[in-house]
């Protein structure tokens, strides 16, 4: 549903950006624009392509070699306090652990399918398929604050715009993702701890009953 009210939005931009242009009697300038465009995505993408699969790459390596076990098994005490209620040795904590690696790694694109298969696997766990855990709500909270260290996707298309020093913004992101990743889960734990009683105390009290 959020994907097709997004779809209709992107529709409803281009279809208005076009009737002003040529309301205005920029014809020309609109067709200019949409090829520049489109030869500025192509490019853009081509230049991102090799980041991303020296990245993902290295991931594969990273997860068949053992390496995200043991990365795994040093984590695994804030783990714990992050994600309590998932087994030792289940396969979300993997999938967690490669997703925030990659986000670490400033590797939106290729943390994705990582988050994705992350959220089916603590779905795997969900007694209520129609609501999420503290688990899932803590890895969204994680996943969206992406905290990160080498914020390699925003270098490459720093360097794709022709910046002079792409590397500047390094210090403002780490001031940002970290502020976010702390409010996050501060903000995650107190509702999960309120909003965790509350519900226990109703199922102790009958369902319905305050």
């Amino acid at each position: 549903m959020g994907f097709n009210v997004l779809n209709y939005i992107w529709f409803a931009m281009l279809v208005i950006g076009v009737v002003v242009g040529i309301m205005n009697g920029r014809v020309s300038e609109i067709t200019q624009a949409t090829m520049d465009s489109s030869q500025n995505a192509i490019q853009l993408g081509v230049g991102l392509l090799g980041v991303m699969c020296l990245w993902t790459g290295i991931m594969s390596i990273a997860e068949k070699s053992g390496l995200i076990r043991k990365i795994a098994d040093f984590v695994r005490p804030a783990m714990k306090f992050l994600f309590p209620n998932i087994p030792q040795k289940h396969p979300a904590n993997g999938a967690i652990i490669m997703n925030l690696v990659a986000n670490f790694l400033g590797l939106g694109n290729a943390a994705t399918p990582l988050g994705i298969k992350a959220m089916n696997e603590l779905q795997r766990l969900n007694p209520k398929k129609k609501t999420a855990t503290d688990e899932m709500s803590m890895f969204l909270v994680l996943n969206t604050a992406c905290l990160q260290f080498v914020p390699a996707t925003i270098i490459a298309l720093r360097v794709a715009a022709g910046s002079k020093n792409p590397t500047e913004i390094i210090a403002t992101i780490w001031v940002a993702s970290v502020s976010a990743t702390v409010a996050g889960v501060i903000a995650a734990k107190i509702f999960s701890y309120f909003y965790g009683k509350k519900n226990w105390n109703r199922s102790k009290n009958g369902g319905n009953k305050p």
